[in-house]
């Protein structure tokens, strides 16, 4: 009787976890567009997240390590950080999650709790590995406590193989999707992309454009197609998009989509991610991704010019701002619930426009003011959308003199490496043409809407307005930045620096000088008419120096122009 009653018992209990597990998943899928009751839909950011458990994709680039800093420090009751990390270049997961806790990024956090290190707790995982290549325990870990999801894992290398591009950005994102559908405690799931997914479009609106092609099938024709077919067709494929990059993250896009009555789901599409505007300190950087190898390039006087249109408006966005974005749009997706998908595209070109001249103007002054350490040229680049001019610069500013120099080292029994790095400088800057060279009209409703949504208290906490932005002091900073945290050069050392600057200032006019006089010796002096020529060109030009030099700068400055000009 005792056992027929036990097992009465047990499968009671048992159709009451399924009916329990059942009712869940239905309020999950058909109550999603209800907003939440009471305390928690007045909750501040950092109250909703004060015992959470959160997990991150990406956690070891660039901005996964800002978001997980702004977490710690802003967010200080957050339960847990799960990480998703895979060994790399012979370091164990836990050695990289150590030597990321070391950065100068954490030291805000560290000097407030020294312990924080105990709130990440990483979890071995391969993207292009079935499952994500979790195990069995971790996956269990995390279906029972996540509950929200930030991914920001991708590959953002433009010129990717197409095949591995789609594993990383695409399968890798379906997947993960599939895992949070297993997560009994999830309310949201933020996926980063690009605010470049639709560059094919000159106006983009905060909605997912039809992908332009099914994911399923692609998925299926590369698995059987070997490299030199998926080669042949990724041109055609990718169409009027630049690379795989923004083609894969179109794709991603819509499948995230798929799960939006399943899941609740916000997408951010940040434009150009550069350096910090204000926290955890302005102009912190730890890369030569994107814009910061352009500005060291041209900081090292290496990169001379730049195929781009002055007048497009360059779109950067600081990382912070696209960090604090992402945190409230987690916040406002988990407590609002909003009856479909929201996207935020993170641009600053309609709201708080700055243009590729002025970015050229703004970073040489500032490496001028703040040069780098053995600088092979004075800071001088210019920017040109002309390609016969163009290529008439990098042959004249970047491949003759990389030919000379790898010359002497030829001579001095040395290796020569110049014109390799010049040739890398060159694939690197041809990466970004497409996007230097036009601008586009991004619709930034929604990002003004949370804007909005946020008390006082987390708009200064979680500041992502970008009006407030001073473009010539964050680029300042931002090569300041540059300089200390990617060259981890000394600041007190800047009046070397300077001095070296001057030392290169004269090999320059010696060496201008001395091709003067080789020009005059071989073209001038043996042709009347050509010296005649010369000399009316020289006593008007030595006029015009004169008059600068009395009403506008000093004549040290006026000769640096001249030189520039015909040199």
């Amino acid at each position: 009787m005792s056992t027929e009653l036990s097992k009465e018992r047990e499968l009671d209990g048992l159709v009451e976890q399924t009916t329990e597990g059942q009712s869940r998943q239905t309020d999950r899928q058909s109550n999603r567009h209800t907003d939440t009751a009471g305390s928690r839909k007045m909750a501040s950011i950092p109250e909703y997240y004060a015992g959470k458990n959160l997990m991150i994709t990406g956690a070891t680039g660039f901005m996964g390590k800002v978001l997980l800093e702004k977490l710690l420090r802003s967010c200080p009751e957050v339960k847990a950080l799960y990480i998703l990390v895979r060994p790399k270049s012979g370091q164990s997961m836990q050695e990289r999650v150590s030597d990321m806790m070391t950065c100068k990024l954490f030291d805000r956090v560290r000097e407030d709790n020294p312990d924080f290190h105990q709130k990440i707790i990483p979890i071995s995982s391969e993207l292009t590995q079935p499952g994500l290549g979790i195990s069995p325990e971790d996956v269990e870990r995390l279906t029972a406590c996540i509950d929200i999801i930030f991914h920001c894992a991708a590959t953002i290398r433009f010129d990717e193989h197409l095949r591995h591009a789609v594993q990383l950005n695409v399968i890798g994102t379906q997947q993960l999707l599939s895992l949070a559908q297993q997560m009994q405690h999830l309310e949201a799931f933020v996926h980063v992309s690009t605010a470049y997914a639709n560059c094919n479009r000159r106006h983009i609106d905060e909605v997912i454009y039809p992908p332009p092609v099914e994911p399923r099938k692609l998925i299926d024709a590369l698995e059987w197609m070997d490299d030199n077919m998926v080669n042949d067709i990724t041109p055609r494929l990718i169409g009027a998009r630049p690379n795989t990059y923004t083609y894969t993250k179109a794709l991603a896009e819509y499948v995230v989509q798929q799960e939006q009555d399943k899941l609740n789901i916000a997408i951010i599409r940040p434009s150009i991610v550069g350096a910090s505007w204000q926290e955890p300190f302005p102009g912190w950087i730890d890369n030569f991704n994107g814009p910061s190898g352009v500005f060291i390039a041209a900081g090292k006087g290496i990169l001379r010019t730049m195929k781009a249109n002055n007048d497009a408006v360059a779109d950067l966005i600081p990382v912070d701002v696209v960090v604090n974005l992402t945190l409230s749009a987690g916040w406002y997706t988990a407590v609002h619930r909003p009856k479909k998908t929201l996207v935020y595209n993170c641009t600053t070109g309609g709201i708080n426009p700055f243009h590729w001249g002025e970015i050229e103007y703004h970073v040489m002054s500032s490496f001028k003011r703040n040069p780098l350490e053995q600088a092979f040229r004075r800071p001088n680049a210019n920017i040109t959308s002309n390609n016969l001019i163009y290529q008439y610069w990098i042959l004249v500013s970047h491949k003759f003199p990389a030919f000379i120099y790898d010359s002497f080292l030829r001579l001095s029994g040395k290796k020569p490496h110049m014109m390799r790095i010049f040739d890398r400088l060159h694939k690197a800057i041809g990466l970004l043409d497409y996007f230097s060279a036009q601008d586009w009209d991004w619709n930034c409703d929604n990002m003004s809407m949370l804007l909005g949504q946020l008390s006082p208290e987390d708009k200064k906490m979680f500041n992502f307005d970008v009006r407030q932005l001073n473009w010539p002091e964050y680029i300042d900073n931002y090569c300041i930045g540059t300089k200390k945290y990617v060259l981890n050069e000394e600041m007190t050392d800047i009046p070397v620096a300077r001095q070296h600057l001057r030392k290169l200032r004269n090999i320059r006019y010696v060496f201008n000088t001395c091709l003067v006089v080789f020009f005059w010796r071989v073209f001038i002096a043996r042709s009347l008419m050509a010296r005649n020529i010369w000399y009316f060109v020289a006593q008007h030009t030595s006029l015009l120096l004169t008059s600068l030099s009395e009403h506008l700068t000093p004549l040290t400055d006026v000769l640096e122009r001249y030189y520039k000009s015909f040199f």
